[in-house]
């Protein structure tokens, strides 16, 4: 295995759990404050495609040679994933938490309504690439399609009455 394949494969895997770490606090301290949780049902399944695409990654990509040009590609996505978060704060988290107050605007959901969707969507493509693992951008950019076909809805549903026109 090659340490650029090793580096990378952890860095997913660390960076995944360290997002799951924040989320969790994030998510007390929304409901803390009188948020309530939406599209609960949905959750699991989530979580268990993207384990399953990290497991993915993992199993099928181990003996995988890095392809430096799709990690550029993933690198860039990484700031992308900084600014999101940052322009969340303490408002981010994996699950649709709603506090019944405005929604962010501020930072890139100033141009579009889901950047963090857009991100995660670039990242099941891209991160597979940069192991040669094209199949597995596919199968799970269709999967992830379905899931979020599913999730936006139930979010854009019970976001409605916090949208400033």
């Amino acid at each position: 295995m090659e340490t650029a394949t090793l580096l990378f494969l952890s860095f997913i895997v660390v960076q995944r759990l360290s997002e799951l770490v924040i989320a969790k606090r994030n998510t007390a301290r929304l409901l803390a404050r009188g948020a309530f949780e939406v599209g609960a049902e949905h959750y699991p399944v989530m979580v268990l495609m993207h384990s399953t695409w990290i497991a993915s990654l993992i199993i099928f990509g181990l003996n995988a040679s890095v392809h430096f040009g799709w990690l550029a590609v993933f690198a860039v996505l990484q700031l992308l994933r900084v600014w999101i978060l940052g322009s969340l704060g303490r408002r981010w988290t994996t699950r649709i938490i709603i506090l019944e107050e405005p929604v962010v605007v501020r930072g890139p959901f100033k141009y579009v309504s889901h950047p963090n969707y857009m991100l995660v969507v670039a990242e099941i493509i891209v991160a597979p690439l940069v192991l040669g693992l094209g199949w597995i951008a596919v199968l799970f950019t269709v999967l992830n399609a379905a899931m979020l076909w599913v999730r936006i809805g139930v979010e854009h549903r019970a976001l409605a009455p916090f949208r400033v026109a």
